[in-house]
């Protein structure tokens, strides 16, 4: 199936009540992972691929272009999303690409300049109808350069809306990046008035590695629509492979141990889409 619109996904979402599971690409054995795992819990999913990811491979098309023909070749529903994109002429790229939607990060800039450079990426994607999510001063320990208590002023966040057009909003509200162990505490009642003051912004959590089930849930409940995760499926993979290579220290074809990661991805890839997906009114005891 071709992809879909990243919009028609969230707005889904948004009329049930649900999240929107937004989970990142590494490699070709994520992208495969990712979509049998969709496909199992008969899913939509946004495919991920950040600007790190493109640094990895050397450019954009060629990842790009393997999870649009894994999406094509797919019955489920899937759109392609450029994440912490900090390299405009990148979004452009993407766009000019066919991405479903793209994130443009200005978190390292000033307020100004943040919304400048992300105002002049939103009116070139909305001129090819391309959906745009930005964030308003960086989440807690990306790269190290903020600290994990860093949160989202409600007003301010709402002059950054109505300055840039932008679509939807990533929010500093108690989650960190790369976080290993499931124990970032979320402040709620900040998520609320968050989504209180931008009824019509969907709301990001990226850092959700870091946060454990019941709290994503709860999260969503709160106002939280799309939840990114990379993290959390990677050290699943890496703990496969790691695991396998133990037990077999002698295995050359990188195919069987790479297989044993892609398969735990996907197990726990498609358990996460199921949580994610869960209604709020389910998750908050009055289902």
């Amino acid at each position: 199936m071709p992809l879909v619109p990243t919009a028609q996904i969230v707005a889904e979402a948004r009329e049930r009540k649900v999240g929107v599971a937004a989970f990142n690409v590494l490699h070709l054995e994520t992208v495969t992972a990712l979509v049998a795992a969709a496909e199992r819990a008969r899913l939509p999913l946004v495919l991920q691929i950040s600007e790190n990811c493109v640094r990895y491979h050397g450019s954009l098309e060629p990842i790009a272009r393997a999870a649009m023909a894994a999406a094509a070749a797919s019955e489920q529903r899937f759109s392609l999303h450029l994440d912490h994109a900090e390299d405009e002429d990148l979004a452009r790229r993407a766009v000019d690409l066919g991405f479903s939607s793209i994130m443009y990060d200005g978190a390292r800039l000033d307020f100004e300049n943040n919304v400048a450079a992300t105002h002049r990426i939103t009116e070139y994607a909305h001129r090819h109808d391309v959906y745009v999510e930005a964030e308003l001063g960086e989440i807690g320990g990306k790269q190290g350069a903020h600290a994990p208590g860093v949160r989202t002023d409600p007003d301010e966040a709402l002059e950054f809306v109505t300055s840039t057009g932008v679509d939807s909003l990533a929010v500093a509200v108690g989650s960190s990046h790369a976080m290993t162990d499931r124990t970032a505490q979320l402040d709620l009642e900040l998520i609320s008035r968050l989504s209180r003051n931008l009824p019509l912004v969907p709301l990001v959590l990226h850092g959700s590695s870091g946060v454990a089930d019941a709290h994503i849930q709860e999260a969503i409940g709160a106002g939280i629509v799309k939840v990114n995760v990379s993290t959390h499926l990677n050290k699943a993979f890496t703990g496969a492979v790691r695991t396998f290579l133990e037990d077999d220290p002698d295995v050359v074809d990188s195919r069987k141990y790479l297989g044993t990661g892609r398969e735990a991805l996907s197990q726990e890839a498609e358990r996460l889409l199921r949580i994610i997906s869960m209604s709020s009114a389910v998750t908050n005891g009055r289902g």
